[in-house]
């Protein structure tokens, strides 16, 4: 979620390369992807699973401590996992994050994590968070792939916007049930047990993240869907090896095509994660003065005050606000 505070944590975009980017700097060998559909054949593919980070938008509602309002489990007051809550605002994609890596049995990580994690056993879920998002080292590596803010329109005195608020949580399983670990809400939410046998927990996250999505109108687009997952490279090079070892061509040209395409992803996600770190401001500050030399500004000052009255006309056909343009 996010809102005009000081608190340092900026917006996090739910994009699996800032996610992954962000596991790697805690040391975690996991990644995340994007994930299009909940059918058992796009599941197996990204097996191993460990979450299922979701992304929606955030409504008030009038929960109480004794039910979760539009989830569909039970609070567990007694819940005996890792739990922390959200305690400033923008922090929810990492607390989120973190949320899962404290209850996934001996995940290797980095010393920094690693003593965040033992330092806050057995702590409330309250205090937690105000540990977790009181670590600098934390905050930072949060804040690194957020884009940097060169202009402040703060002591303007502009009017304020309506803005959606949109908030991560996290399903898992824990002790032989699914849980949905929610930042802001008081206690873990527990939705049921489930059978090692078949598709085990992936099967109740499924009933659980489909009834949420259900809550949306029809067509709604308004949440997003990742995956914690193994990170399939150094499974993908031994299976490489063995087909190699075991002259199965065949076998050998499939996995290496799958090993280009991974390599491709996170080749792209390393580029559009250096463009996230780098500032455009001079870049455009350069463009505009070009333009100016020319003589071209005039022109596309036009051009861009004419798609503004287009976008307010649009805006207005559907009773939008217009101070949101």
């Amino acid at each position: 979620m996010s809102d005009d505070d000081h608190s340092g944590w900026q917006l996090t975009e739910s994009d699996p390369g800032v996610f992954t980017e962000l596991l790697k700097s805690l040391g975690v060998p996991l990644i995340v992807d994007d994930l299009y559909s909940l059918d058992s054949e796009t599941l197996a593919a990204l097996k191993p699973l460990h979450a299922l980070i979701f992304l929606f938008k955030w409504v008030p509602t009038s929960e109480s401590d004794t039910g979760p309002g539009t989830s569909s489990g039970t609070y567990d007051p007694d819940f005996a996992g890792f739990f922390a809550h959200q305690v400033v605002n923008n922090a929810c994609a990492t607390l989120a994050v973190l949320n899962a890596l404290g209850n996934i049995p001996s995940l290797p990580t980095g010393p920094q994590l690693g003593e965040l994690l033992s330092f806050t056993t057995g702590m409330d879920p309250q205090t937690r968070g105000l540990v977790i998002t009181s670590a600098d080292w934390l905050r930072e590596a949060h804040n690194s792939l957020s884009p940097p803010s060169a202009i402040s329109l703060e002591g303007l005195n502009l009017p304020k916007k309506t803005e959606d608020a949109y908030h991560f949580v996290v399903y898992l399983p824990v002790m032989g049930a699914l849980y949905e670990l929610d930042g802001l809400k008081p206690h873990a939410v527990r939705h049921s047990a489930y059978s090692d046998a078949g598709e085990g927990w992936i099967k109740v996250a499924r009933e659980a993240i489909e009834a949420r999505i259900n809550t949306y109108p029809t067509g709604s687009l308004e949440f997003s869907l990742l995956a914690l997952r193994e990170d399939p490279l150094p499974l993908l090079q031994a299976q490489i090896k063995q087909a190699q070892e075991a002259g199965n061509t065949l076998l050998e040209h499939e996995l290496l095509a799958t090993l280009t395409n991974e390599n491709t992803k996170r080749e792209r996600w390393a580029f559009e994660n250096s463009l996230r770190r780098h500032n455009h401001v001079g870049l455009v500050h350069a463009l505009l003065t070009a333009m100016a030399k020319a003589g071209k500004l005039k022109e596309a000052e036009g051009k861009a005050q004419e798609a503004m009255k287009e976008r307010i006309e649009k805006r207005k056909a559907r009773g939008g606000d217009m101070d949101e343009d």
